[in-house]
């Protein structure tokens, strides 16, 4: 019997309670298989929770649905993250999908013909395996912060919620990102901002209702369908769009300049305890924020399964050399979109219909 009470070994384990684990649990439900979704988060939703204060999704409410119910707003209104981490909430209690919460897998392996994951004494088996854990697993900050002078503090974008956790005295924000964007313009209402950091292109126009009636329809469709690893245009693109920061969405260059953020070039390392830029300038500043992203934790994961501790050889989510084996929610899996509410439920939907059915019943549906 597995942990969960389910006796002998599961169709699918989800890895991951997120929007894309939570997409394809609604999936399987509808093929009536047996799976369980197993994740690391108290709660469902959390993942969104647990961001800042004031974040609003980019994609207006109209795409952030998952299969069979819409979001629940004004279609044209981009939700903020409590109302986000809310609806998967409630989404996961409407089709009563079968979530275990606060199970961080410390390892996965192949045993036999399927797949075992382990965590602090437990186990779960299952045929087939889907990692769902997303492309925020853990923050990125460069190893030199650890020189900067204690009295300085620092945060992560994953760790920031409101500028009470700020000290008096400068901010020097770390990345021109989205999150550094919206970041940096709101300290700078209570404090001096310096912002490091190159944008990677800016959305040419304003973010609100209109763009979300006649130009985000656009970013989407080139998103999910034209962006995409199927076809030289996404192919081309897709290592840039990993290694580089996403257009600016809602705060602009222009807004951070008519807010007084001060933009600076990258930060290069530490001398004497103060951040140095790129230039040779060294910044005296009383708070850090890395903006600097996050990067994938596979080291959970057997090795044999993987390609040098990276992402394996995968077509659409599906491991090309270990069958069973299932990705999902991961940064441009299949196209731009891959890691976006849109994206990770349209793979979803592709991987319910690639993840194999049990013999016993391939044959009882046959023979029906």
């Amino acid at each position: 019997m597995n942990n969960n009470g389910v006796t002998g070994t599961l169709d699918t384990m989800i890895i991951g309670g997120g929007q894309a684990g939570l997409a394809l649990g609604h999936y399987l439900k509808e093929q009536n298989r047996t799976f369980l979704i197993l994740d690391a988060s108290p709660r469902t939703g959390d993942a969104w929770r647990q961001r800042w204060d004031s974040l609003r999704v980019f994609t207006p409410a109209k795409y952030d649905g998952l299969p069979g119910v819409p979001f629940p707003a004004d279609p044209l209104s981009f939700p903020t993250k409590d109302d986000v981490a809310g609806y998967l909430e409630g989404y996961a209690a409407r089709f009563d999908l079968p979530i275990v919460n606060g199970v961080r897998i410390e390892h996965l392996w192949r045993e036999d013909d399927g797949f075992v994951a382990a965590s602090n004494g437990r186990r779960w088996e299952a045929r087939n395996v889907v990692v769902a854990t997303g492309c925020s697993q853990a923050p990125k900050v460069p190893d030199f912060a650890a020189e900067l002078a204690p009295s300085i503090v620092q945060l992560h974008s994953s760790e920031y919620r409101n500028l009470g956790q700020l000290q008096e005295g400068p901010v020097l924000v770390v990345g021109l990102g989205n999150s550094g964007a919206e970041i940096g313009l709101e300290v700078s209402r209570s404090h001096p901002t310096v912002l490091a950091g190159k944008p990677g292109g800016e959305i040419p126009v304003k973010h609100g209702p209109t763009a979300a009636r006649y130009f985000l329809p656009v970013v989407r469709f080139v998103g999910l369908h034209v962006l995409t690893l199927n076809n030289p245009i996404g192919r081309k693109a897709a290592p840039s769009f990993k290694a580089h920061a996403a257009p600016l969405i809602r705060t602009k260059s222009k807004d951070l300049a008519a807010a007084g953020v001060r933009l600076v070039p990258r930060v290069a390392g530490v001398e004497k305890g103060l951040p140095v830029l790129a230039d040779g300038t060294r910044l005296e500043v009383s708070n850090v924020i890395w903006c600097t992203g996050f990067r994938d934790v596979f080291g959970w994961i057997d090795p044999v399964m993987l390609d040098g501790g990276a992402l394996p050889r995968q077509r659409r989510g599906v491991a090309l050399d270990t069958p069973g084996l299932f990705f999902l929610g991961q940064e441009f899996l299949y196209a731009a979109a891959s890691a976006t509410l849109p994206g990770a439920c349209r793979d979803a939907r592709y991987l319910a219909g690639r993840i194999p059915v049990p013999a016993h019943r391939e044959a009882a549906r046959a023979a029906a």
